[in-house]
């Protein structure tokens, strides 16, 4: 079968099923099951290139389930998030490309420390599910420790994974299980930066993505009555752990920016600050500790 002719006719499947990227994951997926990289698959398909019966057959299984919601990271075990790729499946939090805004955030934030005269510098990641925004602060910020704390039991096998294959390249982590409410006291007053994306989702809401009802762990996303209750928990531990002049930012839905900017500020927390994501949409609140 010509790739070509195999791209449209997933391309229709997975927008039929109410996929909005049906043609990206369509050439992700066929280049999964070929072991290259989808501009290859997409160069292919333009030169009338062919795929052979055996892995045709596999693609079209896998686009079966993919069909079915099952998401694409759980299908190549595989997230990418900003430079790193993370083992992801079944109890895990798949990471989400808005988050790289809160990673960013945290890594300006260190660097910055580092450049007041700070030799090594601490960060912490609350909820740290695959252990994204950790493993972006320990990879990019030279000289960096870095704690996290995943309460899921399910969860921390994906985090301990992704963990070892980043500390084997020099990465300085810590990675504990346990709720962050209470995490980490012997840090208490001496962190630079702490960052959390907890669960945030009121419980009578549902999710429009059948994605996220179907296979993200509840654990990683209801976060009480109003969706702030973990928030809350969050801002309270930042300000047990960080340091005089630390940076603290969670991550919230892009509807709680008025009320965590009004959160913060009730915790006293200073120069609380929204911030939007590459959508426009709010979708973290940074606050300095007093």
């Amino acid at each position: 079968m010509k790739l070509r002719e195999l791209i449209e006719q997933l391309s229709v499947q997975f927008a039929e099923a109410g996929i909005e990227s049906a043609k990206a994951d369509a050439e992700l997926l066929i280049a999964e099951v070929l072991g290259t990289g989808r501009g290859e698959v997409a160069a292919l398909a333009i030169t009338d290139g062919e795929i052979a019966p055996e892995p045709l057959a596999t693609v079209l299984a896998l686009a079966e389930r993919r069909a079915a919601r099952e998401p694409l990271q759980h299908l190549t075990g595989r997230a990418y998030f900003r430079n790193l790729t993370l083992a992801v499946g079944k109890g895990v939090f798949v990471p989400r490309p808005e988050t790289e805004l809160l990673a960013g955030l945290g890594v300006q934030a260190l660097e910055a420390a580092k450049a007041g005269g700070v030799s090594s510098v601490i960060g912490v990641d609350l909820a740290t599910g695959s252990g994204a925004i950790a493993l972006a602060m320990a990879t990019e910020v030279a000289d960096s420790k870095v704690y996290a704390v995943e309460l899921s039991e399910d969860a921390i096998a994906w985090t301990s994974k992704n963990f070892e294959t980043y500390a084997s390249r020099g990465a300085n982590l810590e990675l504990r299980q346990g709720d962050l409410t209470d995490a980490f006291p012997d840090l208490n007053g001496t962190c630079h930066v702490v960052l959390s994306n907890p669960p945030y989702i009121p419980v009578d809401m549902v999710p429009i993505y059948p994605e996220v009802v179907l296979h993200d762990p509840s654990l990683a996303l209801y976060g009480g009555q109003d969706g702030l209750d973990l928030v809350r928990a969050a801002s309270q531990s930042g300000l047990r752990l960080a340091l005089s002049g630390g940076f603290f930012a969670v991550e919230h839905a892009d509807i709680q920016g008025p009320s965590v900017v009004a959160l913060l500020q009730a915790d006293g927390w200073t120069n609380v600050t929204q911030h939007q994501d590459f959508n426009g949409r709010d979708r973290v609140v940074s606050a300095v500790a007093p």
